[in-house]
């Protein structure tokens, strides 16, 4: 019997630009044109100022774990072969945070620390989504 597959993120007009900047192995997150302010998770208006003149720019790739918690009990049969993992809340440079998941390391508190540097890995899960993964920084 095989494993069960694992939920993927659906993309929509709102968020297709990022999954696309993701499949290219590059990531773009939303900065709003009216008051500046980098954003993510995408969406139609700037939660800051309220404005739809949003664009799309390339993000640094690069941040530090905000917060973590290792994973020791499956939430989901799909994720079984994982155990143990590492699920972190990233703060990119640009000042937003991704919630995603921490590899090429250690799933311990020895290894995996609060404002540790971390850079973007991508995950080609299939032909149509490309996941951001973060990894510590060389």
């Amino acid at each position: 019997m095989s494993a069960p597959s694992k939920p993927l993120p659906k993309p929509d007009p709102v968020t297709q630009p990022f999954w696309d900047s993701l499949k290219a192995h590059g990531i773009q997150i939303q900065k709003c044109n009216a008051c500046g302010e980098h954003i993510f998770y995408p969406r139609g208006l700037c939660p800051h100022c309220f404005s739809s003149d949003i664009s799309w720019e390339p993000a640094s790739g690069k941040g530090k774990v905000y917060a973590f918690t290792i994973v020791h009990r499956q939430p989901n049969p799909a994720f079984a072969a994982d155990m143990p993992y590492v699920v972190a809340l990233i703060e990119l440079d640009e000042g937003v945070r991704m919630m995603t998941n921490l590899v090429d390391v250690e799933p311990d508190p020895e290894h995996v620390k609060v404002g540790m540097p971390v850079e973007i890995v991508y995950d080609d899960v299939n032909d149509e989504i490309t996941l951001p993964k973060w990894r510590p920084q060389a």
